[in-house]
């Protein structure tokens, strides 16, 4: 039978240490292909590149044949894969794991989620996976046994179409983390400043800053509260943003 094509991505950049840990795992379930950004990608969401030209360059980071880095963005990275070099659609893609967290409104900014998200797009079974540790020793080890799980079990049963996971790892050992929790995305947003500083020539410069603010921190269906009670959250994602509770009432407003 033929081995289950994975591709795999991430925002990081393609020598980052969590997507390393990732093709590690991928490579017990399939044959693997990779195109990763050829430096890091944070923050870019679901951008794409359309005033500049792509480049792919071979690479020699995960010792498999097929492995690139791009010029571009996460979700160029995907495209790319889809229509040049698979030579048929992935039955998974996989984004991450990512130095950091991209629970509840995170997934709006994230790169790591917007090239799984474009993974479904595109049809394929996507997952993007991120760690809640931003620490330059970060320990990707501490989940592989659900990492594992997750894919496993994604790879025997299709994904609804459009849809994604959105799976984040508590910043724990493996011997203290609980389980899976599959919950929704909690209601919560960032408080933000920008702080203004100045150069050695005194022109002023900002600096982004803020705090993240959880709206339902008691809640216990969200992701956020999954993480805080040592849980492996999965969030089932996908792009449509319809306000479907909205509708009726703007469609007697703007009759």
């Amino acid at each position: 039978m033929t081995k289950p094509l994975i591709f795999v991505t991430n925002d990081d950049g393609i020598s980052a240490p969590g997507i390393i840990k990732l093709v590690s795992i991928a490579k017990k379930f399939g044959e693997v292909v990779i195109i990763a950004p050829d430096k890091p990608q944070s923050g870019m969401g679901h951008a794409i590149t359309i005033n500049a030209t792509l480049r792919l360059n071979k690479t020699n980071y995960h010792n498999i044949e097929s492995e690139y880095s791009c010029s571009g963005t996460p979700v160029d990275c995907v495209k790319m894969a889809v229509n040049k070099i698979l030579p048929r659609k992935p039955d998974l893609v996989l984004s991450g794991i990512n130095h950091g967290s991209n629970s509840s409104i995170n997934v709006i900014y994230s790169g790591t989620m917007s090239a799984a998200i474009e993974g479904a797009l595109e049809g394929a079974s996507s997952i993007g996976f991120s760690l809640c540790d931003y620490g330059i020793d970060a320990d990707f080890s501490q989940a592989e046994k659900f990492i594992e799980q997750i894919i496993s079990q994604s790879l025997k049963h299709k994904m609804p179409k459009g849809v994604c996971l959105n799976v984040n790892i508590p910043k724990l050992k493996s011997d203290e983390l609980k389980g899976i929790k599959v919950c929704r995305q909690a209601k919560a947003n960032w408080v933000e400043e920008f702080e203004e500083r100045h150069d050695p020539y005194g022109r002023p410069y900002y600096w982004l800053t803020g705090k993240f603010v959880n709206f339902e921190p008691e809640s216990d269906d969200t992701d956020e509260w999954a993480l805080k009670n040592s849980y492996v959250s999965v969030v089932p994602t996908q792009c449509d943003l319809t306000a479907y509770d909205a509708l009726d009432n703007f469609k007697s407003l703007l009759k």
